[in-house]
């Protein structure tokens, strides 16, 4: 089917004057209290047939001249119409508030906790990103409710849904009553660990000797007997790809150590792909419990252990030359 440019023109423009409207009326907020000023309510495709039905049958009605169809036609109406009192009520002074930002790697959903608050009991609540993603929230009258909302990720770095859209359509799903939350709080996105496939600079080949020259001003690396417990990432596989023979690097100094996870120690690397092979690094130093630091340009993170000093490097690498979103945009 071919496109005609001109309607997609004017439909891009009508969404556009669409949302800058429903965005002023929207303010950015992590809390917010849904009153009828800011609650939109429209039939669903199931509500417009049930209409087209009401006015079939009231043609009929007329018609005939038949006091019985009148009868259900006007009860079916008012059953209509109760209903739109109902849906729209079910979201009248419900409390959205945003309570944790989560984080996790890049590729993975991210998870978003709301809770709601409800002044009387909100069945079947729905919290929908713009990608899709649902959570289904029933809220007791005057108590609290949470949901998770898990928001897909791309990339590294701060992850915020523009909109949230609110959306119930109880009771009998004829109509649907809406609304949004504009989040402030941004998510933090770690990483893609991708395991390096070659040892950091500083390790270099031992051949057959015991002890590996590398660049002038570094450090030495002493090779060593494989023990259980070594890691991976400090066994030389080309030494073992010729011989046989499982030997374990062992630096010798301050640069190049195992102590030390460096940006730098993978030249011509692409910067992202660099964070990648840090961030696999990080969680197996993490797996190992040895102490290690890690060292990206401008940033020291002293060597350390724990899941404390392992979320502070995955929020390193994760934010590292990514600007916190400042505000929200009408």
């Amino acid at each position: 089917m071919v496109k005609n440019p001109l309607l997609s023109t004017i439909r891009s423009h009508i969404r556009r004057r669409w949302r800058s409207w429903a965005n002023r009326r929207t303010p950015a907020q992590d809390r917010r209290q849904f009153d009828r000023r800011s609650i939109f309510i429209l039939p669903t495709t199931a509500g417009v047939v049930f209409g087209l039905l009401l006015v079939v049958m009231l043609l009929t009605g007329i018609n005939y001249q038949n006091s019985l169809i009148y009868l259900l036609t006007f009860l079916l109406g008012a059953l209509f119409v109760a209903a739109m009192h109902q849906t729209h009520n079910n979201l009248n002074g419900l409390e959205l508030t945003l309570i944790q930002a989560g984080e996790g790697f890049a590729g993975d959903p991210i998870p978003f906790r709301f809770a709601f608050q409800a002044p009387r009991d909100a069945t079947a609540i729905e919290l929908t990103d713009e990608a899709g993603q649902s959570v289904m929230v029933s809220v007791p009258g005057q108590d609290r409710a949470e949901g998770i909302l898990q928001i897909p990720s791309r990339e590294r770095g701060y992850l915020r849904p523009d909109r949230v859209r609110v959306e119930t359509r109880f009771p009998f799903g004829l109509l649907k009553a809406w609304s949004w939350l504009r989040p402030v709080t941004a998510a933090l996105v770690y990483p893609r660990p991708v395991p390096p496939p070659h040892f950091p600079e500083g390790m270099a080949d031992a051949g057959e000797n015991d002890i590996a020259p590398v660049g002038l001003g570094q450090d030495q690396v002493e090779l060593r007997p494989w023990r259980a417990g070594d890691l991976s990432a400090r066994v030389d596989w080309k030494r073992y790809s010729r011989n046989g023979e499982m030997a374990v690097a062992d630096w010798q100094g301050e640069r190049g150590s195992p102590r030390w996870l460096d940006f730098d120690g993978f030249p011509g690397v692409d910067h992202e792909l660099r964070l990648s092979y840090l961030t696999a690094l990080v969680l197996e130093r993490d797996q190992a419990g040895e102490p290690w630091g890690l060292r990206l340009p401008g940033l020291s993170i002293d060597p350390d252990l724990g899941p404390r000093h392992r979320r502070e490097c995955l929020q390193a690498l994760g934010a590292w030359r990514r600007q916190p979103p400042a505000g929200v945009s009408d």
